[in-house]
């Protein structure tokens, strides 16, 4: 049956509001220059989405000195005499924050769950600056609460927040994501981290947090979330590599690339910069054969 001219433009308009999506989510990407500059540290992203250019994982870093004028909001914290606030927003000079998230599916419109992640998380730093003077857990609750209020429940999330310090130190929140894995440049092979440390929580969308103060206004017959908790490891010597990254790594060829392919690879790469070994990981990813999933990879380097 051949198509009419009506068919024709609907199609045009279709595919027109495609492009235009694709062009917003695209602008979401963190571009190199996103990427922070803290002494002693090196740091780098990979990302290889499954179709196109974008997909359902995301990453957002959080260069505390460069995006927010934290000679400004010390000043203000020390003329209301909010002293711990004050003390707070000095100690964001010597970190930086990454977010990896991984939102379920990894097609084109999927990234439109990571683009909403993405505004509302920023966002939510800058009321978190404003009350506290960094960032605490209730922005996470709260982030969870909202979107489960407004996703549907197969359109949930996995999250991982980190803020690593000058000293290699790693604080980190896990919402059903793939735990943190530390190489040791020493003994070449990746540390096992004892599992108190890796404490992790429901992906996020799931549940409503218990932390909702207006929880008896929304009844619930899938339960409340307990508060999310702070887990800490260390890069304890230069050389040390620390991965974050989404289930696309642990699953590509069957599970048989990670770690068991990845260990070998960051040995012989030990003395690379951060930049160097997730090309190493983009062209032995590429080599292993066609992935199912996004992939995306942080290195965070211990320097100095």
């Amino acid at each position: 049956m051949p198509t009419t001219t009506a068919e024709t433009e609907r199609w045009e308009r279709l595919a027109d509001e495609l492009r235009n999506f694709h062009d917003v989510a695209q602008f979401l990407r963190p571009s190199p220059g996103d990427v922070p500059r803290i002494a002693g540290l090196d740091l780098a992203c990979l990302t290889l989405p499954l179709h196109d250019v974008v997909g359902g994982d995301h990453v957002a870093w959080v260069d505390f000195e460069r995006r927010y004028d934290l000679d400004l909001r010390i000043a203000e914290a020390e003329k209301q005499e909010r002293t711990q606030v004050s003390r707070n927003l000095r100690r964001l000079r010597q970190r930086a924050g990454v977010l990896v998230a991984d939102a379920c599916g990894h097609r084109v419109t999927d990234a439109l769950v990571a683009a909403m992640l993405h505004q509302a998380f920023l966002l939510g730093v800058n009321y978190e600056l404003d009350l506290f003077g960094e960032v605490t857990t209730h922005l996470f609750d709260n982030l969870n609460t909202r979107f489960y209020k407004t996703t549907a429940v197969n359109k949930f999330f996995t999250m991982i927040y980190g803020e690593i310090s000058e000293g290699g130190k790693l604080r980190f929140l896990s919402a059903g994501h793939p735990p943190p894995a530390v190489f040791s440049r020493e003994f070449g092979r990746f540390m096992k981290i004892s599992e108190d440390r890796l404490v992790a929580l429901p992906p996020v969308g799931l549940q409503p947090s218990v932390a909702d103060p207006d929880r008896r206004r929304h009844p619930t017959l899938h339960g409340y979330m307990r508060r999310y908790e702070v887990n800490e490891i260390n890069l304890l010597a230069t050389g040390d590599i620390l991965l974050l990254h989404t289930d696309g790594l642990s699953e590509h060829a069957d599970g048989t690339f990670f770690p068991a392919r990845v260990e070998p690879l960051l040995a012989d790469c030990r003395d690379a910069s951060a930049a160097e070994i997730c090309e190493r990981l983009r062209q032995a990813l590429l080599a292993q054969g066609a992935a199912n999933d996004d992939i995306t990879v942080v290195v965070l380097k211990k320097t100095a």
